[in-house]
């Protein structure tokens, strides 16, 4: 306090802004695997700002999906950044959090009304798999003679093989096993839905698994080569690929958490997944607890938080 003239007392506050490097000091919980997707994504958006600070404010729930909310400071902005899908939004141009979540929702809805486009600054083990299928989409939209229809079927064969491919490149398989041919995807699907649906309890899914690839190949196959392909025909093998793809990837997902979803120090379900594409060979994804600070990245035996007050 300083004595003004009069008597009364002033009461004098520091002008000067904390170091966005000294913040995390002053954080009483932390989350650095989840800070450090969020600078990552930052730092893909903002290539020519340095992440100084990474802080979530809040979660909130709407209509059953999670938002996660984030305070990013740089050297150059700040920004707001929200999940579900990820989104970035500078607080000079959106000042009210609330406004900005209302927004992001809304855009994230009409966003989603569109065909998914393949993000390089978020990259995952699927993106071949996934271009191919919007090659094969782009196909099919502008197809007229048969001979465009069976381009698409082509392509969502591809598509199959690539999918193939990142799922064995992540699956343990035991070296006594007969490996398949690269491309020959009927042989790897018994294979790595052995691996990935095995034991009897998994019996009838691991058939339906099997079934499904199965017929889907076959479909893909035959519209590659008829002469009747259509646009109905077209559509169906699209969708029939996208069901594969989606019951495949779910596979690896469950096999990632050894097939639950609990933290095997703390047994919190409270398990999240990241992607880091500096694991061998071509990146992949690891897991961590929001409770404790179990992971099983493959580079971390033990969880090693940065030191106070560093930056991200």
């Amino acid at each position: 306090m300083n004595q003004l003239d009069g008597g009364a007392e002033e009461c004098v506050v520091h002008t000067h802004p904390i170091d966005p490097e000294q913040l995390a000091r002053y954080s009483v919980e932390r989350d650095p695997f989840s800070e450090q997707d969020i600078a990552n994504y930052v730092h893909g958006q903002a290539r020519d700002e340095i992440v100084k600070h990474v802080e979530q404010i809040k979660q909130e729930i709407v209509l059953g999906d999670v938002y996660e909310i984030w305070d990013v400071t740089t050297d150059k902005d700040r920004w707001w950044v929200i999940t579900n899908p990820t989104n970035l939004y500078s607080q000079r141009h959106f000042p009210s959090l609330d406004y900005t979540l209302s927004f992001h929702i809304g855009l994230m809805m009409r966003m989603r009304s569109r065909p998914v486009q393949i993000d390089g600054n978020d990259p995952t083990p699927f993106d071949e798999v996934f271009r191919r299928h919007q090659q094969a989409q782009a196909r099919h939209e502008g197809a007229v003679e048969a001979e465009d229809y069976q381009a698409v079927g082509m392509l969502l064969r591809e598509g199959l093989i690539s999918l193939i491919g990142a799922l064995r490149r992540r699956t343990e398989i035991p070296g006594d096993l007969e490996r398949p041919q690269d491309a020959n995807f009927l042989g790897w699907t018994e294979v790595l839905m052995n691996q990935l649906c095995g034991g009897g309890s998994n019996k009838e899914l691991r058939q339906h698994l099997k079934n499904t690839a199965k017929e889907t190949w076959q479909l893909a196959n035959w519209l590659t080569h008829t002469r009747s392909a259509d646009r109905t025909a077209s559509s169906i093998a699209i969708q029939s690929c996208d069901t594969v793809t989606g019951h495949f990837i779910s596979l690896l997902e469950r096999q990632r958490t050894g097939g639950a979803q609990e933290c095997p120090a703390c047994k919190s379900r409270n398990i999240r997944s990241h992607f880091d594409i500096d694991i061998e060979p071509d990146g992949d994804y690891f897991l961590s607890c929001g409770v404790c600070d179990w992971t099983n990245h493959p580079g971390l035996i033990e969880q090693v938080e940065a030191p106070p007050g560093t930056a991200i």
